[in-house]
């Protein structure tokens, strides 16, 4: 878990901690005797070294952004964006962070005596008209999280005109699939009964979720038949159960086997209706709504294969989508929003978001 984590720092912070080597390259060029010893040449080349690891990610960044918007085009269609997919500047001086109004409603879906919350960030329209709907779905392994997570990025896309709803649902260990799979449908259902009076149009909502939240997404996306999902997008999670299970070793950082199992209900000789269920890489056909997926190349928690094969299928199916592959980001790079790998992100959902609720 702390590999992990480091590789978030020096991906989406090594812009910023490149000024530590470069500090210690002036100490050892004011030591003469240093600069001109085998221990100074080996201290130059670490130093050398650690700058172009630190920098390396927005290099990287700048070459995926140059044919990014063309990327988006093609995908999704033309839209206008007011900013280019990567700004240095942005990188060292973020823009000031203005909150919205946030409302917490809480519902009792028909049949439960379970009650959800969801959190409405009031979307920033001048000419008061019904905004689209970011419907956020919560990471967290599907044990874990709350709708709370990342609240600065639904604060970000309503200023920008999206009226985001930030869902609860319900966790695992004490509730399996399709418990999850249910409260998210429920929560569309609340949402269009109460659109007008949250500011909401109806008839456009986009899921959107991280990880676990991810997997919800796609899920309800493509199995619940909803008219009203104009999109869904899913940042490094996975799509395929089965293949998750596959491909998991004992014990590994996230004890992927319990969290499945907890999940699921069991193994897939257990529980295939559920694998199914919750697979949407098995739902993908030429209907299922537009999907902007993005994922790191080393996420070490879910494998980058899975969006990778999600995007394949929906290739296959003719399904207008785009697959945003990040080389040197790992889960959660969007943590840092300014960072190379939230400004691309961010940029490529601007995008899709402007294409698919127009």
């Amino acid at each position: 878990m702390g590999t992990w984590k480091a590789a978030i720092v020096v991906g989406e912070y090594g812009h910023a901690l490149v000024v530590v080597p470069l500090v210690l390259a002036g100490v050892v060029g004011w030591t003469s005797r240093a600069g001109v010893s085998i221990v100074g040449g080996v201290t130059w080349l670490m130093l050398g070294l650690t700058v172009a690891s630190l920098l390396r990610p927005v290099v990287v960044a700048r070459g995926l952004a140059m044919d990014l918007r063309d990327r988006l085009v093609v995908a999704f269609g033309r839209t206008t964006l007011d900013r280019e997919p990567l700004s240095l500047t942005t990188l060292f001086v973020p823009d000031a962070e203005i909150e919205v109004p946030v409302e917490t409603r809480r519902f009792t879906p028909p049949g439960s005596t379970v009650p959800l919350d969801v959190d409405v960030y009031r979307a920033t329209r001048p000419d008061g008209s019904l905004a689209p709907c970011v419907v956020m779905i919560h990471g967290g392994g599907w044990d874990t999280g709350d709708r709370k997570q990342l609240a600065a990025h639904n604060h970000r896309l309503a200023r920008r005109g999206y009226a985001v709803a930030a869902i609860s649902y319900r966790l695992a260990p004490a509730n399996v699939w399709p418990a999850q799979y249910d409260d998210v449908v429920a929560t569309l259902n609340y949402l269009a009964r109460e659109a007008a009076e949250l500011g909401i149009d109806r008839t456009r909502l986009v899921l959107f979720g991280r990880s676990a939240g991810g997997q919800l997404a796609t899920a309800v996306g493509y199995r619940s038949g909803n008219p009203a999902i104009r999109g869904v997008v899913a940042f490094y999670a996975p799509h395929d159960l089965h293949f998750a299970w596959s491909m998991t070793k004992e014990r590994d950082v996230l004890d992927s086997f319990k969290l499945m199992r907890q999940y699921l209900g069991g193994s897939p000789d257990e529980r295939k209706e559920s694998f199914d269920g919750a697979s949407a890489y098995l739902w993908a056909n030429s209907k299922v709504p537009p999907t902007l997926l993005v994922h790191g190349q080393i996420d070490s928690l879910v494998w980058h294969r899975q969006s990778e094969r999600l995007a394949g299928r929906l290739a296959k199916e003719g399904v207008p989508h785009l697959f945003l592959s990040l080389p040197w980001a790992t889960h959660g790079f969007d943590f840092n929003a300014t960072g190379p790998g939230g400004q691309l992100s961010s940029y490529a959902l601007d995008a899709f978001l402007a294409a698919v609720t127009r």
